[in-house]
């Protein structure tokens, strides 16, 4: 989206706002549907670890609410627009299909493992895009994250080893 920014007082030239602004909305896309994927592992998981995963699942959406919603505000500082509809973030979302056939419990640690490590990675090369840009409080936003999701991925792979 390549409209005009918003009015702000923010000292970063234009540029640099603009190629942050457009990495901020891919990750908050990726973030919305990575929190649907942990809803759709919360709603659907069954078996023996039903109990500790239906709770894990939510807590790790409600951490993935936090930090779109925080990509979100950051975008709008900037002067950009937050882009984070339904239908917006799976046009935009880079992360792969969740597989809506799974209920069982180590198929939906497998697949929220996979997803989480995939939008970790790509937070990895955002904080060293927005470094690079010229931008230190994107890359830091972007550090917050990605430890949160290291965080995460940790709590969701233990349960693999059950």
């Amino acid at each position: 989206m390549k409209n005009k920014l918003n009015q702000t007082k923010n000292d970063l030239s234009e540029q640099i706002r603009r190629k942050v602004i457009e990495v901020l909305n891919q990750h908050l896309a990726a973030a919305l549907d990575l929190y649907s994927q942990a809803k759709q592992a919360h709603w659907n998981v069954k078996g023996p670890s039903f109990f500790s995963l239906h709770e894990l699942f939510d807590k790790v959406a409600e951490e993935l609410e936090g930090f779109a919603d925080e990509i979100a505000e950051r975008t709008v500082a900037l002067g950009g627009v937050a882009l984070g509809t339904v239908r917006v973030a799976a046009r935009n979302s880079f992360l792969s299909e969740y597989p809506l056939d799974t209920s069982v419990s180590h198929a939906h640690v497998e697949a929220l493992s996979s997803a989480l490590a995939g939008f970790g990675k790509s937070v990895r090369k955002a904080i060293e895009t927005a470094t690079n840009a010229g931008d230190a409080d994107t890359a830091d936003l972007f550090t917050e994250v990605s430890r949160g999701i290291d965080k995460l991925l940790w709590l969701i792979e233990a349960h693999a080893h059950e």
